[in-house]
């Protein structure tokens, strides 16, 4: 039987939950605030992180190009329990990534630039 692509994209995002502990939760969210794939706990309202993630990715590109920055890459909030990460995919999409507030910043990033690139295989498709 064949996966679907949110399937493979899913299984993506566990892999890099699997490869740093230090990330609580995922999500793949289109431009317009719509979730493509997610891993997160139940606790957390799919609707709201994707709208959310949306509107700082819109926020994040356009303070980059006000401030010429260049094309955004990444976006990073940190507040008392954590860090919420948005890293682009492509120019339709972001991962959103929950991070522990006593994650490894430098290994989350390359995990999630790692998910990022693959990710971005079924997200052009």
């Amino acid at each position: 039987m064949a996966t679907s692509r949110a399937e493979e994209m899913v299984k993506r995002l566990r892999e890099m939950q699997a490869a740093t502990p230090e990330i609580e939760a995922s999500a793949v969210v289109s431009v317009d605030g719509l979730t493509i794939a997610s891993a997160l706990p139940s606790d957390v309202e799919e609707d709201r992180v994707s709208a959310m993630s949306a509107a700082m990715l819109s926020l994040g590109e356009r303070i980059a190009s006000e401030l010429s920055r260049g094309a955004l890459d990444q976006v990073y909030i940190h507040g008392n329990d954590g860090y919420v990460i948005l890293s682009a995919i492509g120019t339709e999409a972001v991962l959103t990534a929950l991070a522990k507030e006593k994650a490894k910043l430098g290994l989350v990033f390359l995990e999630m630039r790692r998910a990022a690139e693959d990710l971005a295989l079924f997200v052009g498709s």
